[in-house]
């Protein structure tokens, strides 16, 4: 049975090729496709699988608003609002007088808001989290009052803003303060909750201080959780601004796209929706890069 077996390897139908053949066959293939061909595959592989689906995308969105505007000619068309973002965005910052300025004026102005607005709730929410979640006398007070408020629309709370301050830019601030505390008080109580108990134990047998449990134990481990919170509280934030801004008027995004709408300029609605869109997700993107660089190895080395 083994004489058959070496007979056949020795044949040369069957038998495996041998170095000499295998180099030869590279050579030809590197001198028709090109020796560096694999390596450039597989460095432009990551690349386009990054790059392509986006452009994609982006691709199909001007399609569709190409066709609606085809359809309907009320509708500005791509090259059309592409031509007026140009001029939008050639001087951004003119002044001709308080309802008239640029669009970077306008949104400066909402970030001003978002700011206060979002300071002051994270200076008040992220305290009371880490209360609540600590505490489980605080968080059964303190849980009904959020489930009850919680669902209710950040816009529905800009009537109560305008009655007690008066005025329509601290309402918009109040009703930008409302909208962000949430989040950041769910997220920072869930994240003093999922604490290890071990390591409180080891914190009660040591007798630590509330103030070194704070510092040692419980921000380092609740600090992915509260910029979690963070992040979703910014994104709530600037989406509501711009509707409290139609509401209220003055100087902002939102109140620059209702008087476009006035006017029925509706190139500058479009101009100004992507806008939002790109403030929006830098914001966001800004506080998922500062997420990212914390874990709980990270910050407890």
């Amino acid at each position: 049975m083994s004489a058959v077996v070496n007979t056949n390897l020795h044949d040369p139908a069957v038998a495996p090729a041998t170095p000499k053949k295998t180099a030869a066959a590279e050579a030809r293939r590197r001198a028709i496709v090109g020796a560096d061909t694999p390596i450039i595959k597989s460095s432009l592989r990551p690349f386009l699988l990054a790059v392509l689906p986006p452009l994609l995308g982006i691709a199909l969105l001007i399609l569709v608003w190409e066709i609606v505007a085809m359809k309907d000619s009320a509708f500005p068309s791509p090259a059309v609002t592409f031509k007026e973002a140009i001029v939008v965005f050639s001087d951004p910052f003119y002044q001709k007088g308080p309802n008239d300025q640029g669009i970077g004026w306008n949104i400066l102005a909402s970030l001003k808001r978002v700011g206060v607005g979002f300071g002051l709730a994270a200076l008040v929410g992220i305290p009371l989290g880490f209360l609540i979640g600590r505490f489980k006398f605080l968080s059964g007070m303190f849980s009904p009052i959020i489930s009850l408020l919680k669902p209710v629309s950040p816009l529905a709370w800009l009537p109560i803003g305008l009655m007690v301050f008066k005025a329509a830019h601290p309402a918009a601030i109040w009703a930008i303060f409302i909208c962000s505390i949430w989040p950041m008080i769910i997220n920072t109580a869930v994240g003093v909750q999922r604490v290890p108990q071990d390591y409180m134990n080891v914190a009660r047998v040591l007798n630590l201080s509330e103030w070194k449990i704070l510092t040692k134990i419980l921000f380092p481990s609740v600090l992915p959780y509260m910029l979690t919170g963070v992040r979703l509280a910014i994104g709530t934030a600037w989406l509501v601004i711009v509707a409290a801004e139609m509401l209220t008027g003055g100087v902002g995004i939102g109140f620059w796209v209702w008087d476009e709408w006035n006017s029925l300029n509706v190139p500058h609605i479009i101009i100004a929706i992507v806008t939002i869109g790109v403030v929006g997700l830098l914001l966001e993107q800004a506080l998922v890069a500062i997420a990212k660089s914390f874990t709980y190895e990270e910050v407890g080395s």
